[in-house]
């Protein structure tokens, strides 16, 4: 089976992003990154992309009119073939005709356990800085389809990461971050598995293949 075609979108390190290379690298996920689009020219995450020869494409590079913006990336995905979009740390709002295209073919990884410290402002460290002032006992990571909402698509999958309020904000990213690294490939291995159907806004996870693990949280696995 040929490889499924991804896009993945950054705005940093692109870690997330390099947990989809390192999953393909070993086998686990049958894909091809042939394209990065990055909000920022200076995002560490370009130079993981340029080392594996990826071709990168910078917002900057299609001037700043929002539509510019929206023709631009519907030109270098549609030049790429793209079959699955990845939001890996990207920080803008993707274009909602860009979204329409990509209806239940984009996937973005949060932060956070949605609905909470969810939608407009929440990205990033200031979704960590939420939860620490908070004081949270529960927060975690969501992959989730994106639609022209800010966080509100269908649920793919979450985990949830403890916190005895006492951590440090550097904690708790790392927490998280070591969740999503985990979760992210996870969802797109369903997604090129055929395993997810939006039925009502919602997501169902087909089981053929998978096994339950019922020692921990819901999560599905190869």
């Amino acid at each position: 089976m040929q490889p499924v075609k991804i896009a993945v979108l950054i705005s940093g390190g692109g870690t997330n992003m390099q947990a989809l290379m390192d999953a393909a690298d070993r086998k686990e996920l049958n894909i091809d990154i042939c394209l990065v689009i990055s909000s920022r020219k200076n995002a560490y995450g370009i130079k993981r992309a340029e080392a594996r020869g990826i071709k990168v494409k910078c917002l900057s590079e299609a001037g700043q009119l929002e539509e510019t913006m929206e023709d631009a990336m519907l030109q270098w995905l549609k030049e790429e073939a793209i079959e699955l979009v990845v939001l890996a740390g990207f920080v803008k709002k993707v274009p909602e005709s860009v979204v329409r295209a990509y209806q239940n073919r984009m996937i973005n990884v949060h932060p956070s356990l949605i609905p909470a410290f969810s939608g407009p402002g929440y990205y990033g460290k200031k979704v960590h800085q939420a939860v620490q002032r908070r004081g949270v006992k529960l927060t975690g990571a969501t992959v989730h389809f994106v639609n022209e909402g800010m966080d509100e698509g269908p649920i793919i999958l979450q985990e949830a990461v403890a916190l005895t309020g006492t951590e440090t904000l550097e904690t708790i990213a790392e927490k998280v971050l070591k969740v999503e690294h985990q979760l992210l490939p996870e969802a797109v291995h369903l997604f090129v598995n055929k395993q997810l159907t939006v039925k009502d806004g919602r997501v169902i996870i087909q089981e053929e293949g998978m096994k339950y693990d019922k020692k921990g949280t819901d999560q599905y696995f190869r």
